[in-house]
């Protein structure tokens, strides 16, 4: 096991997704019901003027609340399953990449700093790889989180009967190609969110490590960074995530013709229709998911790594 110049120890790279998968998987239990709530809200008024339509969901709460109140408190935790198989590929290749490329020295300079070109440049290219991988769980996760009764419903509804006949829908329809339609999309989301999330988080650590007061405190160190890169991300990835869930959960008409042929179509028509508040419809639920995660997500590695260190010890 080595060490870079910051003095932290490196470890295999299986062991760095290991630990990346099981720290995502922690905070996407306590955060899947804000997703729910994020992605009915990005739905709502799809493609229709401001005032044009009525608001099922008046804001975050009032979302959560009908939710449960129509449909029963489980389904907030709705897709929890895809939820969780779709954050164990992402953020095992993501942070654990991340994690292996800082203690390897190729993201940091030579006192052991953040590189931000080089650090924003790894973090995307890994947010992107692992996005498109991930790519039919999130394209379940989006369809079956959009499903809701008649009387508050958004969005296309494909009506699964649960995940297990969604993924086989997909395949007996297009196969392989079928689980991966619209994997770009997701792509691009996971470049730019990644890129910031990661970049930010390690450029605000670096800069509160010089006050003393977190020498001791390492976790409080992790907690602090982790806000600056979870409010970073939050408002950044916010349009290309309305995007995400608009192309994820289009459907054929009767035609065979989609709503959206793709990123840039998708964001003419919303652009168009719906204004520019419409690229950041659900952005709120987005801050207290995305932050929240980003804190639990990078807490629990350390303290995961922490524990790993010590077994090996």
């Amino acid at each position: 096991m080595t060490t870079n110049d910051s003095g932290a120890k490196s470890k295999p790279l299986g062991v760095e997704f290991g630990l990346g998968a099981l720290a995502a998987t922690g905070a996407g239990i306590f955060t899947n019901p804000i997703d729910v709530i994020k992605i009915r809200l990005q739905l709502q008024g799809e493609l229709a003027a401001k005032g044009t339509y009525e608001k099922l969901y008046k804001n975050t709460f009032h979302a959560g609340y009908t939710i449960a109140k129509h449909e029963g408190i489980l389904s907030l935790q709705s897709a929890l399953g895809s939820a969780l198989a779709f954050q164990v590929v992402l953020n095992g290749i993501r942070i654990g990449s991340f994690k292996f490329a800082r203690t390897q020295g190729w993201i940091v300079d030579n006192d052991g700093q953040t590189n931000v070109p080089k650090t924003a440049l790894m973090s995307g290219v890994s947010g992107y790889v692992a996005g498109i991988l991930a790519s039919p769980f999130y394209l379940v996760k989006t369809q079956i989180q959009s499903q809701s009764v008649e009387s508050i419903a958004v969005g296309h509804q494909h009506n699964h009967k649960s995940q297990f006949s969604a993924y086989a829908k997909l395949w007996n329809e297009g196969g392989i190609l079928g689980l991966y339609q619209r994997c770009t999309a997701g792509g691009a989301r996971l470049f730019v969110g990644s890129a910031t999330q990661l970049t930010s988080f390690s450029f605000a650590r670096d800069w509160l490590q010089q006050f003393s007061v977190f020498d001791s405190r390492p976790m409080v160190l992790t907690f602090c960074s982790s806000v600056v890169g979870g409010i970073a991300v939050a408002l950044a990835v916010q349009p290309v995530d309305v995007i995400s869930s608009r192309l994820y959960n289009q459907a054929p008409d009767a035609d065979g013709k989609l709503v959206y042929r793709g990123i840039t179509d998708a964001f003419i028509k919303i652009l168009r229709t719906e204004g520019f508040t419409g690229l950041y419809k659900g952005v709120f639920p987005t801050m207290i998911r995305i932050a929240p995660h980003t804190v639990l997500c990078l807490c629990f590695y350390d303290q995961l790594e922490i524990y790993y260190d010590r077994f090996i010890s």
